[in-house]
């Protein structure tokens, strides 16, 4: 059997797995999605995308929103990082400072 092919499944474990589809909610959120396509007036030319996009905000996630503040979260992290390597490097120095004894003394 090669990647990617289905396995060839008994009726009941295909009707079990069909209720559990139904009862999770994603054959609703599915067909929402697909529903939006069919109702687009100009069809996008990469369905897939479209479907990735737009099934997020089918279950309440703004997609948009999110990428965005994981940008936000990235860039900050940024800041923290580069700010802790200051924060190293004075330690070192501070350190070194006060293990040289003071020449005036």
């Amino acid at each position: 059997q090669q990647k990617g092919e289905a396995t060839m499944q008994t009726a009941p474990e295909k009707e079990e797995f069909r209720k559990y589809l139904e009862k999770t909610g994603v054959v609703d959120a599915i067909t929402k999605v697909l529903v939006s396509l069919y109702e687009e007036p100009e069809k996008p030319t990469d369905a897939i995308d479209y479907l990735k996009k737009h099934l997020g905000s089918v279950l309440g996630v703004d997609i948009d929103a999110m990428k965005r503040e994981n940008d936000d979260l990235r860039a900050q992290l940024e800041r923290a990082n580069a700010t802790v390597a200051d924060l190293e490097k004075k330690v070192v120095e501070l350190s070194a400072a006060s293990a040289t004894p003071n020449a005036s003394s």
